[in-house]
């Protein structure tokens, strides 16, 4: 029987038996579940085990407190698409909601070696060893200039060329894709991660599905090598980090996340960091920050010190272990981060908008940073502003932008915006700087900065009253592309320099949009 099917009868069969007496427990538990269909199971999952939105069961919740869940249920959460349902519940309805989520389940499906490779299929074998250096697109666009466009409107991805803007293919996702696809080092295959697990391998060349496996119930974001061979996947549920190998999506490794203690947390996000060839994984629920090195020959001066550590920290693992984890504490816990161009510093922040920058050389926090509100760091930026490099991170709750020196890491301005942004990009061949406005009544504006007098040169508004976010350039810098984040949306094209608009592409709420040359070269200005 269908996990669905079962639900709702399992309901019915409640709801009669509140017929009988309606101030029964079982009355209540009945009324309770209908709340929670009616209005939680489209984001979180009829089965509380997370879809668009996390895992709604204790094990996921450890860090918010029901008295705080509370206040998240009837006002919503900054940041997220939690909308606030005070108007529409009353009080005992919704702490009758936040003691269901805080209700374990009776049986939480494992999802380990046995189900992810059950789940495994490879569509086109002859695809999945594909040469990139003889193969060549069925299209005529510069492959290195094609945009990747996830319409979240609908669950489908555009394959647009960055020249003509126009479309080249579009395709149905997996549903809810999240954490932006990530290419191989050449460009030729794409990585997606949807939040319910899944992970897609697509050929940017034939445009065709190479291979797919679900590798978590409830997945945050992953990341590929930049050999190529492995992708690593950050779960919310179950609490792991999975390796795949990239050619074929099949499974290499899982790594339990647990602390010294035994204590298992989510993983907030998982990188790619190319200099060290190694993933950085920060982790939701305890205060750690891994590097997991995925490269045969440790560099020279490098090796002993990881053999060490990794067999001090994990037990009597052999030298030859593949994969091994150096955990690094941090003060917090991190929900958020990115690197410097070097990849030498990573600037993290929680969510009460503590933000730290820790040396992942001398494993530790150098710098505690000068944030307020809830600074979106996922979304900072860094470029030269006279003789030093700037960091620039919007921020989820204040009208502000927050610009630090990285040769100090002290704040040296924080510029007024119309309200709370979420993205912000740029270019190393543009002198701006463009950062949305996606909270509040003026989330159809789109400030423009330059880079080097750190001001607001223009502020846009590409659709009034509808949000305009996620700004992406073309290659050359040349273009930027701006999102109307609605069913029926757009993509608006403007003239990088002149700032003027120059196209506009309906399109099912384009919720990001991913040029294949900035993300392989790793850009300045665009999230990596």
């Amino acid at each position: 029987m269908k996990r669905r099917t079962w639900f709702g009868l399992s309901l019915a069969c409640l709801a009669f038996a509140a017929l009988l007496d309606p101030r029964s427990a079982v009355a209540q538990e009945a009324s309770t579940q209908a709340l929670y269909k009616e209005h939680c199971a489209s984001c979180h999952g009829a089965d509380r085990l997370g879809g668009q939105g996390p895992a709604l069961l204790p094990q996921n919740l450890k860090r918010l407190r029901k008295k705080s869940a509370l206040g998240v249920i009837g006002n919503g959460r900054a940041a997220t698409q939690m909308p606030a349902f005070k108007e529409v519940l009353s009080n005992a309805q919704i702490a009758a909601l936040a003691d269901y989520v805080y209700t374990p389940l009776d049986h939480v499906p494992e999802w380990g070696a046995a189900q992810i490779s059950a789940s495994h299929v490879v569509h086109k074998p002859e695809l999945v060893e594909g040469d990139a250096n003889s193969a060549k697109p069925i299209y005529d666009a510069d492959p290195l200039n094609v945009f990747l466009v996830v319409e979240a409107g609908d669950h489908h991805v555009t394959v647009l060329d960055g020249d003509k803007f126009e479309p080249i293919h579009r395709f149905k996702s997996r549903f809810s894709l999240h954490g932006g696809p990530k290419y191989s080092s050449d460009g030729r295959f794409v990585y997606f991660a949807s939040r319910d697990g899944w992970i897609t391998k697509f050929d940017m060349y034939r445009l065709e599905t190479v291979a797919e496996v679900r590798a978590g119930i409830n997945t945050r974001n992953a990341a590929v090598s930049s050999d190529n061979r492995y992708v690593i996947v950050g779960n919310y549920l179950p609490h792991t980090l999975v390796i795949l190998k990239a050619s074929d999506l099949s499974l290499l490794k899982i790594i339990p996340v647990k602390d010294g203690k035994g204590n298992s947390s989510r993983v907030s996000a998982v990188y790619n960091a190319p200099p060290r060839t190694s993933f950085i994984a920060a982790l939701k629920d305890i205060p750690e920050v891994w590097e997991i090195r995925y490269d045969d020959d440790p560099p020279a001066g490098f090796s002993q010190p990881w053999v060490h550590d990794y067999r001090k920290e994990s037990g009597d693992a052999p030298k030859s272990e593949q994969f091994p984890v150096r955990r690094i504490k941090v003060e917090q816990h991190l929900d958020d981060f990115f690197f410097d161009q070097e990849y030498i510093h990573l600037i993290g922040a929680s969510r009460d908008g503590r933000g730290q920058v820790i040396n992942l050389d001398v494993r530790r926090a150098i710098a505690d940073l000068d944030l307020e509100g809830m600074p979106h760091l996922g979304s900072g930026i860094t470029w030269r502003a006279g003789e030093t490099t700037v960091l620039a991170t919007p921020n989820l709750k204040k009208g502000e932008i927050t610009i630090i020196d990285t040769a100090t890491w002290k704040t040296i301005k924080r510029l007024k915006t119309l309200g709370p942004g979420f993205f912000m990009r740029s270019h190393e061949n543009s002198r701006y700087a463009w950062v949305d406005v996606f909270f509040g009544p003026n989330r159809d504006a789109m400030h423009v900065i330059d880079k080097e007098t750190l001001e607001i040169v223009k502020t846009l508004r590409p659709e009034p009253g509808k949000t305009a976010a996620h700004v992406e350039f073309d290659r050359s810098g040349s273009h930027a592309l701006v999102s109307i984040w609605d069913k029926k949306g757009a993509l608006v094209i403007y003239d990088a320099k002149t700032l003027k608009e120059v196209k506009r592409l309906p399109m099912s709420k384009p919720s990001g949009k991913y040029n294949v040359h900035n993300k392989i070269t790793f850009s300045e200005g665009t999230s990596h």
